[in-house]
């Protein structure tokens, strides 16, 4: 099956460009979000790589109430709106339920299934019917191929413009691992592959403030493997001072190592380009 392209503003996702998902886990205050945006800008103009702008208004799936989760619909939004606006960025967050679909899709770019919900038909048909591109994350739950069902949910909802992400999957207790074979798997579905590095580091259990919550270590080679399997795009976290942030504080890159970070990927990706044509 040939791969499909799914343009997102002037994105082509799918092609032989790679595509870069970033911003803080959690829409925080408005200098956080917009600092970042302001570096995501200046790695996308000297990597000559696009990037799709990515922040939650809502984490609805923390692992305790007292546990920040984001602004809300409404004013994430907003700021999500002024990050779109001032730097020219497509924007992408997540819904966790059906009746944020719709309000969501008056500013997103591309509206996110979250992993856990990947099989909830209301939220994947709800997304699919704004006409938006709707990126589907991989349940930890799932064997790839299995994603063929969330997305053919979105198609029987009137919608083929669908991203599949993957971001690793439960081994054993509160450990992610990433198969490379899912990369195949996944990409026999047609659709454009992500990548999701900084999500398949973390250490489910422990807290995200504290240090042991994340493998940052890995960061480097799982990324440079996944490109190397031929993912489309990566999908990386990233915040001005991770320590500080108030979601996935021990997985997210510190946005000012983006640009190193990325170099040696942005190759890997072009050799595999390469060996591929």
């Amino acid at each position: 099956m040939s791969k499909k392209i799914v343009k997102v503003g002037n994105i082509e996702c799918g092609a032989d460009e790679l595509f870069l998902i970033s911003g803080p886990c959690v829409i925080e205050d408005e200098s956080i979000m917009m600092k970042t945006a302001e570096m995501l800008k200046e790695i996308s103009e000297k990597l000559n790589i696009p990037v799709i702008y990515k922040s939650s208004f809502t984490k609805d799936n923390r692992s305790a109430l007292d546990f920040f989760h984001g602004p809300g619909l409404d004013e994430g939004l907003k700021i999500l709106q002024k990050v779109k606006e001032q730097f020219g960025f497509p924007v992408l967050s997540d819904i966790h339920d059906h009746t944020q679909a719709a309000p969501a899709a008056e500013v997103l770019d591309v509206i996110q299934i979250p992993a856990y919900l990947c099989m909830q038909s209301s939220i994947v048909t709800a997304a699919a019917k704004t006409g938006k591109v709707v990126n589907i994350k991989h349940g930890q739950f799932l064997a790839p191929e299995n994603m063929a069902k969330p997305a053919q949910k979105a198609v029987d909802a009137g919608n083929d413009q669908i991203i599949l992400t993957e971001r690793g999957y439960t081994f054993g207790y509160n450990d992610l691992i990433v198969d490379p074979r899912s990369f195949y798997e996944m990409g026999k579905t047609g659709y454009p592959i992500v990548f999701d590095v900084t999500h398949s580091i973390r250490k489910y259990g422990i807290p995200s403030a504290d240090p042991s919550g994340g493998a940052r270590e890995y960061l480097p080679v799982l990324s440079r493997a996944g490109v190397a399997a031929g993912v489309d795009g990566i999908f990386i976290e990233a915040h001005p001072d991770p320590s500080t942030a108030k979601c996935d504080a021990a997985s997210q890159l510190c946005v000012f190592d983006l640009e190193e970070f990325l170099k040696p990927v942005i190759e890997f990706h072009n050799l595999e380009v390469k060996y591929r044509k």
